[in-house]
């Protein structure tokens, strides 16, 4: 589903690396974490995957589309397949929980019964009965949760999450992790960017491992060293 073909991807500022020679392959289906310190590459590698910027070296595919090749007007297609959740939640604060869903529907020219879609994704992530409180009304999970049915509300085969735990507690994290796995199990293609070893050793998945822009180990039993 996604390939990285050596890539390599280096700020002209700085010249620095931030991915180096990267080359792997994420078949559909899959749950992969990407873990790594802070600045070890891993928003690079999402944002590449999301055609926000473009490889220096190699080649980036999804679904065998190279995506640096990719026409401007074809990217809202791709981020229309592509679900991104984020660990600052990034809600609409004047929306409620429903409205905030049925805007991202709007903003991909999804038609039909936009509120129906809505709430049979926010039953989905459990949050059905808060459809109508604001940002400010739920908790910091039930954001979350909200924030993943966004991203979901299009149906999209790839779910890209940037730190979907960073702000949240252990077991408020372990839920999240949770509907993340069943979303996986229905068939949703999971990637989980994070450098928690608690998130990764809670549930074992395959696990890339970035440090300093390469990737130094690409293990299926989840386990790591930094």
């Amino acid at each position: 589903m996604i390939r990285f073909d050596h890539v390599t991807k280096t700020y002209p500022r700085t010249h620095a690396h931030a991915l180096k020679d990267v080359d792997f392959q994420i078949r559909k289906g899959e749950f992969v974490y990407i873990v790594g310190h802070s600045g070890a590459g891993k928003s690079t590698m999402l944002n590449l995957m999301m055609r926000r910027i473009t490889p220096t070296e190699g080649v980036v595919s999804l679904s065998g589309q190279d995506l640096a090749g990719l026409p401007h007007r074809k990217l809202p297609y791709l981020r229309r397949a592509i679900g991104m959740v984020f660990q600052d939640h990034r809600l609409l604060p004047n929306l409620n929980a429903l409205e905030n869903l049925t805007f991202a529907l709007r903003a991909t020219g999804t038609r039909g019964d936009l509120e129906q879609r809505a709430l049979q994704i926010l039953r989905q992530v459990g949050l059905a009965h808060k459809r109508k409180a604001y940002p400010i009304e739920l908790s910091m999970g039930e954001q979350q949760r909200v924030a993943i049915g966004r991203a979901l509300v299009t149906n999209p085969p790839l779910l890209l999450c940037d730190e979907p735990t960073g702000n949240l507690d252990p077991d408020t994290s372990w839920e999240i992790l949770e509907l993340l796995n069943d979303l996986n199990i229905r068939g949703t293609t999971v990637m989980i960017a994070t450098h928690s070893r608690e998130l990764v050793d809670r549930l074992r998945r395959r696990t890339l491992v970035l440090r300093g822009g390469q990737l130094v180990e690409d293990r299926s039993d989840g386990g790591f060293s930094l």
